[in-house]
């Protein structure tokens, strides 16, 4: 473990070295092109920590930003990185810049170039005020994902090995199964004399004594409806079934349509059919 963090912390301190090289090599020519656009000695020293200094400030936000703004702190990386190689080229491309008695020179020979490389050493100073602060804003504003709590890890482990255990499990344990005994009463000796004499009462209580008359009936109780005879009956029953059709005519039908009992329908209702296939004959 400490051999992996001292070679983390060499590769660091190298990286830190190769870049502070770098940034001297690409010092002198930025301050040259600052002299050669009109900037004094003090603008011209400072003139390239404004462009390279600003790349390293995007480096460190793109380490720390995530998502949309991780993106834009990787556009300004690129963007002054490629500014800044273009100023280096030219100053490798012009002999004039390397003159530090010159305080002013042509970037270019073509005037639109010279023009563009102007407005682009210009510009790179604007453009570090409000990307860098900016981008200091994101950072400062930026609230890191929580980190989960080992609580939480506790249970997850937990309950991912307790869904691991029952998996092995191919098939569920079948409870065992406990036999009930259930005691059977003993044999009782039943008495027949005694089941006889139950019998009897039992069939005499359920045997119910006729009515006597207790006197004369009322004239209230008695029907209204004086007793018909038997072609009273099959005349009423003849009207009623004039218009039925043979399958209708059938006693509950007559019955209900005469007010008669079900013999006297049944009697009727074969009268009717008889007549009714003796005419049809």
């Amino acid at each position: 473990m400490n051999l992996h963090r001292k070679g983390r912390t060499a590769l660091v301190l190298a990286l830190v070295a190769v870049v502070a090289m770098a940034f001297r090599v690409s010092w002198n020519a930025l301050r040259d092109i600052a002299n050669a656009v009109g900037a004094d000695d003090t603008a011209a020293t400072l003139y390239p920590f404004v462009v390279d200094g600003l790349m390293a400030l995007a480096l460190v936000a793109t380490l720390v930003l995530t998502d949309d703004a991780r993106k834009f702190a990787l556009r300004v990386l690129g963007t002054y990185t490629l500014a800044s190689l273009a100023l280096n080229y030219v100053h490798g491309l012009v002999p004039e810049l390397h003159d530090r008695g010159v305080d002013w020179a042509r970037l270019a020979d073509w005037d639109p170039a010279n023009w563009a490389l102007v407005l682009l050493a210009t510009s790179l100073p604007v453009g570090s005020i409000y990307f860098g602060s900016d981008l200091v804003a994101k950072v400062l504003h930026h609230r890191p994902a929580p980190i989960p709590t080992l609580s939480a890890n506790a249970d997850e482990s937990t309950e991912t090995e307790r869904n691991r255990s029952m998996a092995d499990l191919p098939e569920s344990t079948p409870a065992p199964i406990t036999a009930q005994v259930e005691r059977v009463p003993d044999p009782v000796t039943v008495d027949p004399v005694a089941v006889a004499s139950i019998e009897r009462r039992a069939l005499a209580s359920e045997s119910t004594p006729p009515r006597r008359a207790t006197g004369r009936v009322p004239d209230a109780a008695k029907s209204p409806r004086p007793r018909r005879t038997e072609a009273e009956l099959l005349a009423e029953a003849r009207t009623a079934t004039a218009d039925w059709p043979d399958a209708k005519v059938t006693a509950e039908g007559i019955r209900r349509a005469v007010r008669t009992s079900p013999a006297n329908a049944r009697m009727l209702r074969d009268t009717i059919l008889a007549e009714r296939a003796e005419a049809a004959a």
